[in-house]
Protein backbone atom coordinates (compact mmCIF):
# COMPACT_ATOMS: atom_id res chain seq x y z
CA UNK A 1 0.00 0.00 0.00
CA UNK A 2 1.26 2.92 -0.59
CA UNK A 3 2.48 5.37 1.77
CA UNK A 4 0.47 8.50 2.34
CA UNK A 5 -0.36 11.13 4.52
CA UNK A 6 -3.81 11.84 5.03
CA UNK A 7 -6.19 14.38 4.75
CA UNK A 8 -7.22 16.39 7.66
CA UNK A 9 -10.99 15.09 8.14
CA UNK A 10 -9.16 11.56 7.43
CA UNK A 11 -6.88 11.59 9.78
CA UNK A 12 -9.33 12.67 12.25
CA UNK A 13 -11.76 9.91 11.22
CA UNK A 14 -8.51 6.94 11.25
CA UNK A 15 -7.73 8.43 15.33
CA UNK A 16 -11.81 7.34 16.34
CA UNK A 17 -11.48 4.08 13.94
CA UNK A 18 -7.91 3.04 15.69
CA UNK A 19 -9.79 4.18 19.23
CA UNK A 20 -12.13 1.45 19.14
CA UNK A 21 -11.63 -2.30 18.85
CA UNK A 22 -14.52 -2.90 18.09
CA UNK A 23 -14.97 -0.86 14.93
CA UNK A 24 -17.32 1.97 14.21
CA UNK A 25 -19.78 2.73 11.82
CA UNK A 26 -20.62 6.37 10.37
CA UNK A 27 -23.41 7.23 12.40
CA UNK A 28 -20.63 6.71 15.38
CA UNK A 29 -17.98 8.34 13.64
CA UNK A 30 -20.78 11.37 12.39
CA UNK A 31 -22.21 11.42 16.62
CA UNK A 32 -18.53 12.17 17.72
CA UNK A 33 -17.44 14.68 15.14
CA UNK A 34 -20.73 17.12 15.58
CA UNK A 35 -19.67 17.66 19.18
CA UNK A 36 -16.57 19.57 17.19
CA UNK A 37 -17.16 20.48 14.08
CA UNK A 38 -20.07 21.14 11.91
CA UNK A 39 -19.89 18.09 9.27
CA UNK A 40 -22.86 16.44 7.31
CA UNK A 41 -23.08 12.64 8.33
CA UNK A 42 -22.41 12.18 4.27
CA UNK A 43 -18.93 14.05 4.15
CA UNK A 44 -18.33 11.39 7.00
CA UNK A 45 -19.83 8.49 4.56
CA UNK A 46 -17.62 9.51 1.95
CA UNK A 47 -14.79 9.97 3.78
CA UNK A 48 -14.87 6.22 5.13
CA UNK A 49 -15.99 5.21 1.48
CA UNK A 50 -12.58 6.78 0.44
CA UNK A 51 -10.75 5.54 3.35
CA UNK A 52 -12.02 1.73 2.50
CA UNK A 53 -11.30 1.99 -1.69
CA UNK A 54 -7.65 3.31 -0.29
CA UNK A 55 -7.03 -0.14 1.76
CA UNK A 56 -7.12 1.99 5.30
CA UNK A 57 -10.05 0.43 6.60
CA UNK A 58 -11.72 -3.33 6.07
CA UNK A 59 -15.86 -3.06 6.58
CA UNK A 60 -18.65 -5.81 7.21
CA UNK A 61 -22.13 -5.19 6.36
CA UNK A 62 -24.07 -5.38 9.89
CA UNK A 63 -28.23 -4.91 8.90
CA UNK A 64 -28.47 -1.93 6.85
CA UNK A 65 -24.84 -0.16 8.15
CA UNK A 66 -21.23 -1.25 7.90
CA UNK A 67 -19.07 -1.50 10.29
CA UNK A 68 -15.53 -0.29 9.66
CA UNK A 69 -11.87 -1.39 10.90
CA UNK A 70 -8.65 -0.56 10.63
CA UNK A 71 -6.12 -2.99 8.40
CA UNK A 72 -3.10 -2.08 10.29
CA UNK A 73 -2.37 -0.67 13.85
CA UNK A 74 -1.44 3.24 14.37
CA UNK A 75 1.83 2.11 14.71
CA UNK A 76 2.43 -0.38 11.81
CA UNK A 77 1.28 3.33 9.67
CA UNK A 78 3.94 4.91 11.45
CA UNK A 79 6.24 2.22 10.51
CA UNK A 80 5.67 2.24 6.84
CA UNK A 81 6.07 5.87 6.74
CA UNK A 82 9.40 5.88 8.30
CA UNK A 83 10.40 2.89 6.04
CA UNK A 84 9.27 4.99 2.64
CA UNK A 85 11.29 8.29 4.61
CA UNK A 86 14.21 6.57 5.00
CA UNK A 87 14.03 4.96 1.18
CA UNK A 88 12.92 8.11 -0.52
CA UNK A 89 15.97 10.00 2.30
CA UNK A 90 18.58 9.54 0.04
CA UNK A 91 21.75 8.25 2.01
CA UNK A 92 20.00 6.41 5.29
CA UNK A 93 22.75 6.61 6.85
CA UNK A 94 22.44 10.81 6.82
CA UNK A 95 19.04 10.47 7.54
CA UNK A 96 19.30 8.06 10.63
CA UNK A 97 21.68 10.34 11.91
CA UNK A 98 19.71 13.52 11.27
CA UNK A 99 16.58 11.51 13.42
CA UNK A 100 18.47 9.89 16.34
CA UNK A 101 19.84 14.11 16.66
CA UNK A 102 16.50 15.27 16.90
CA UNK A 103 14.88 12.61 19.37
CA UNK A 104 14.62 13.54 23.43
CA UNK A 105 16.23 11.38 25.82
CA UNK A 106 13.15 9.61 26.43
CA UNK A 107 12.54 8.81 22.38
CA UNK A 108 16.44 7.95 22.31
CA UNK A 109 16.11 4.98 25.76
CA UNK A 110 12.88 4.04 23.45
CA UNK A 111 14.99 3.52 20.18
CA UNK A 112 17.42 1.68 22.53
CA UNK A 113 15.18 -0.69 23.91
CA UNK A 114 13.31 -1.22 20.82
CA UNK A 115 16.82 -2.44 19.09
CA UNK A 116 17.93 -4.87 22.10
CA UNK A 117 14.16 -6.42 21.31
CA UNK A 118 15.07 -6.79 17.90
CA UNK A 119 11.93 -5.49 16.78
CA UNK A 120 8.68 -7.97 15.67
CA UNK A 121 8.25 -6.37 12.20
CA UNK A 122 12.47 -6.68 11.40
CA UNK A 123 13.12 -7.38 7.62
CA UNK A 124 16.67 -9.43 6.86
Amino acid sequence: MQQRGFGDLEATVMDRVWAREDGVTVRDVFDELTGTRQIAYTTVLSTMDNLHRKGWVRRDRQGKAYRYWPTMTREERSANLMRAAFSAGGDTEAVLAFFVGQMTAEESAQLRAALRHGGSGRRT
